[in-house]
């Protein structure tokens, strides 16, 4: 990983630690200077225009509504997004580019909080392309342009869940084999251990295969809501605070 050195701070006046925003810009350049995480993104773009590309060649007339073709759209950047995420925490180890990082700014929590900024913003700007490749999409094929604002804000808060759990893992486990393979199946282990009969009444609110599927097949009840926010407790902040309190405390390599 190609280390993004942090410019001079300014030096007029007491704090001359670089602001949130200045290291928030630095994160997001980590994110683009290495090679998987270029490569990543551009598969992110690429596959999100195949996908509307195949439903236009190939959907039936439901498939080319714009509600439908942006819950397609959106695919990609929920399963691929996230592993930017990760890389971006755990390279810093992996990389042995912690050292610099926190002997630029000693306060580890500032970088934590910029690396969630960074990748939040990455999340966001890949949700707009997935609209706008959408509104294209379902204007080609003629489809309906309606789109309710309950599932336009579903889907971006599934975008931020899905990147935020790839920074979590990556500061829950430091090393980025680990954590992509944990990402990628505890989940799958995790329902399928909830699917014994025993725990039908615990599933939906623990497993993130049930409780985050509403987010993009209908606007969801508060029900639904309740389902994806103890999940997120238990998928998102749980592993998220571990993994600060390791960042914040672990001797840097």
């Amino acid at each position: 990983m190609t280390a993004a050195a942090l410019p001079a701070p300014i030096t007029t006046g007491r704090d001359t630690r670089p602001g949130l925003g200045r290291l928030t810009f630095v994160e997001l350049r980590k994110m683009t200077d290495t090679r998987a995480g270029f490569w990543l993104q551009l598969a992110v773009i690429g596959l999100t225009v195949a996908i509307a590309g195949l439903i236009i060649a190939f959907g039936e007339d439901g498939d080319t509504d714009l509600e439908s073709m942006l819950q397609a759209t959106i695919q990609p950047s929920v399963n691929l997004l996230p592993i930017i995420g990760i890389l971006l925490v755990s390279s810093e180890w992996s990389q042995r580019t912690a050292q610099i990082t926190f002997t630029q700014v000693p306060k580890r929590a500032r970088v934590i909080a910029a690396k969630l900024l960074a990748s939040l913003v990455v999340a966001a700007i890949a949700y707009v392309v997935s609209i706008v490749v959408a509104l294209l999409a379902s204007a080609i094929a003629g489809g309906d342009m309606s789109l309710s604002a309950g599932m336009l804000g579903q889907l971006a808060v599934l975008a931020g869940i899905a990147m935020v759990g790839g920074v979590a893992f990556g500061a829950l486990l430091l090393a980025s084999a680990p954590a992509i393979v944990t990402y990628l199946l505890a989940p799958i282990a995790w329902a399928a251990l909830l699917s014994i009969p025993a725990f039908d009444g615990l599933a939906p609110w623990l497993d993130g295969s049930r409780s985050y599927s509403p987010m993009t097949e209908h606007v969801m009840s508060a029900t639904e809501w309740a389902h994806v926010g103890t999940t997120a407790l238990l998928w998102l902040a749980l592993p998220l605070a571990i993994g600060s309190w390791r960042i914040i405390r672990s001797e840097v390599p």
